[in-house]
This record gives C-alpha cells, structure tokens and sequence, in this order.
C-alpha cells in the first residue's frame, strides 16, 4: 500500500519568502519585463538593426532597458535575466542586479538550458538544464535573483502533443519548481503550447487545458508549494495559419475557461507570454482577459503578463543602435509597459497603438 506521505520540505518561513515574492511580482498593474533572451537570440534581434551581436552591444541594449526611469517600477515589478546580464554591469559600475533592485524591479533568472527534441515522437520537445539547477539556483540566490523561469513547448498538431510529450514536460516542470523553492526562488512555470498551425480555437482551448491538466497533477505529486510559484501560459488563439479570425473577446472567453479548468486558486497569478502576438494584440488581448466577466468571481489569480518581444519591438526599432535615440526608446518603453499595466486591470483604451505595434511579431517554431 503506498501512503500519500512527504516530509515538510519548506520551513513556514521558506514558504513566506516565496509566497512574499510571488504576489509582489503580480501586485495590482505590475507585470514582468523578459528580457532573458540567449546570446544567439539576441542576434536575431540586433541584426535588424546592424549592431554585431556582441557582449558589449547586449549590454547596452539592456542598459537601455533597466534605466528607462523611474516610472518603469510603476507598471514593471520583476525582470527575467539571461545568465550574462546577472554579472554584467551597467556604465556607473554597478551590476543590473543592482540597478533593478534600486529601480524597485525584482530581479529574477532564466534557468532552461533551452528545447530538445524527445526521441521517439513526432517533432516533440523537452527541456534541458535540470542535472546542475540545485546549484545554479542557490548561486544565483546569493547573487541577488528573486524568481525564475523555465520554458517547456508542445506543439498542436494532428498526433502532439501526445501523452509522453505531456508526461515529460509536466514531470520536468515540476522537478524545475521543486528545486527553484529549495533554493528561495519563486519558479515561474512555462509550459507553452506553440501558435504554429491551422487549428482553430476550440482545439487551442482543448490542448491547453489538457497541458495545464497535466502541469498541475505534477506540481502536486513533486509536492509544490503552489502559494509561491506563478504559472506562464499562451493565451488561447487560434493557430497562426488558421483562416477563420476570432476576436479578443473570443480569445478572453477561452483563455479564461482554459484556467478555471485546470489552474488551482492557490496559485497567486497567471503571467501570460505574448506567443508571437503583434505588440498590440498582446496589450489588447491581455485587456479583453481582464474584463472578460461572463463568469464573475471566478478569476481568482491577478492575470498579468511576462512579455519579452511585445514589450520590446519598438524600442529596438526606435532606438536603431544609436545612442541619440536612447531616450526616445525609453520613451516607448515605458509607454508599452504603461498599456500593458493599464490591461492587467482590464484598464486600457488603446490610445498607445499605431501601425508599428500591430506588426506581427510571429516566428515559427519559436525557441531562445
């Protein structure tokens, strides 16, 4: 007969300091900056702009970022980080890790070693990095990071995800959050079902939900403190290639049935990834979630958002890698963050878009 025993593997004060970080992370209007790009994706995205992708051009990219003001902290709470710009400095010397914290930014890690394919499936993934996280997570802990990140990705297809592809990525998810709250991090839990295909709606509501299903029965059997964790989905859309057009009502009412299926209310926010969505979708979508009252009081975490490229479009485009042009991209900015605060509370009038923030922002089979 097994028993469902576990010894108490937090303190009561472990599971405060986690349960601390978590809701200051998705405070009333506040969201997360990611700009936890790896050093080839940052290629893709300084070579628009002909800047070489180089530490130093990463580096000042991301200064660029971090010192935009100190309006930033009223509408950014955390910044996920890549492992290079936790120990890089801005041009006062002190580390971003410094600069977020005196920003008010709660500084958080990427930890994902990035996406491999699982052998034996039909294009399927998981994730690597698990075999030295205990480590890295108690360094970076002692080097000033708050949370962490990790990203697993399934894909819709006519077979996938498949129920090994689920398994594998759920059991990865959990081990990642299990090991992250040993440590004192909060672990942000990432499982992405991709946009790629030309499935509609319904089927993105089924897959997702199913994913999440999945997730939360792992996060439960590896024993997660669920108080102290915070869930990153794709909203609910239809796949890219699909001809039928739905509206952000349409994609508020799944994505929101999708959680109330699956996610528990303990869990204190959902941070949503933008998935590819143009700049303005992003905002407008996250907006039509949090006024989406069809069911009322059974929205029982804060509904933000973890947006990297959706946060950041403009103000590559604006800045060009011109140092004339710095203050103006911190201008857009805080401008993006600002709509994006704004619908987290299901706020926002749309009068920050225009035609550069509705440009797709959709790459397919999207890894960094």
């Amino acid at each position: 007969m097994t028993m469902a025993s576990y010894s108490e593997y937090l303190t009561k004060a472990q599971q405060e300091e986690l349960r601390n970080i978590a809701n200051a992370i998705v405070a009333p209007g506040k969201g997360i900056l990611a700009a936890d790009e790896s050093e080839g994706s940052m290629a893709k995205r300084l070579s628009p702009i002909g800047l070489d992708n180089t530490p130093e051009n990463r580096r000042i990219y991301r200064q660029i970022l971090f010192t935009a003001g100190a309006d930033l902290s009223k509408y950014i709470s955390g910044v996920i980080l890549f492992h290079e710009t936790v120990y890089q400095k801005a041009d006062d010397g002190r580390t971003f890790v410094e600069v977020l914290k005196a920003n008010g930014l709660i500084p958080g890690i990427k930890v994902d070693k990035g996406v491999i394919n699982l052998a034996g499936t039909v294009g399927e993934a998981t994730t690597q990095g698990l075999d030295d996280l205990n480590a890295r997570c108690a360094q970076y802990k002692k080097d000033g990071c708050q949370f962490a990140k990790w990203r697993c990705v399934l894909k819709i297809g006519p077979t996938t995800p498949s129920h090994l592809g689920m398994m594998e990525t759920a059991n990865v998810l959990a081990r990642y959050a299990s090991i992250c709250q040993q440590n004192g991090l909060v672990p942000i839990v990432e499982p992405e079902t991709l946009p790629d295909g030309e499935h509609d709606i319904e089927r993105c509501l089924k897959v997702t939900q199913t994913v999440l299903g999945y997730t939360y029965k792992a996060l439960n059997d590896h024993h997660v403190y669920l108080e102290g964790t915070l869930l990153k989905p794709n909203m609910v859309t239809a796949g890219h290639s699909c001809p039928k057009k739905y509206t952000s009502g349409d994609i508020a009412h799944g994505t929101i049935r999708a959680l109330q299926r699956t996610v528990p209310p303990a869990v204190p926010g959902v941070v949503f990834l933008s998935g590819g969505q143009s700049e303005s979708d992003a905002t407008i979508n996250l907006d039509a979630i949090n006024k989406f009252e069809r069911e009322k009081g059974k929205k029982p975490w804060a509904l933000t958002f973890s947006y990297g490229r959706a946060l950041q479009a403009s103000v590559l485009s604006t800045w060009k890698g011109n140092k004339d042009n710095i203050k103006a991209a911190q201008e857009v900015l805080l401008k993006r963050a600002q709509a994006n605060s704004e619908a987290a509370l299901g706020k926002y009038d749309g009068r920050f878009e225009s035609e550069e923030s509705r440009a797709s922002l959709f790459v397919s089979g999207h890894a960094y």
